[in-house]
């Protein structure tokens, strides 16, 4: 394939061996993508599950301290 360049002068030409050293360095940056990625959603899973279960026993220590008691006496 040949093209132009862009001063008018000599064509430029895109070999094969161009198309894929180009798809290999594309791919390369994509696994380096998806892994930190995939490292960001690990990381925020984990904090969600921590605030989950602090809010859970935060919550049950502050029902047990302050449980209304009701008494029924039937006559």
């Amino acid at each position: 394939m040949q093209l132009e360049s862009s001063d008018g002068g000599s064509p430029l030409t895109v070999s094969r061996e161009d198309i894929e050293a180009k798809a290999l360095e594309l791919s390369g940056a994509l696994d380096t993508t998806r892994e930190q990625a995939k490292n960001t959603a690990v990381v925020g899973v984990v904090a969600i599950a921590g605030l989950v279960a602090l809010s859970f026993i935060v919550g049950r220590r502050r029902g047990k301290r302050s449980k209304t008691v009701v008494e029924v006496y039937r006559t």
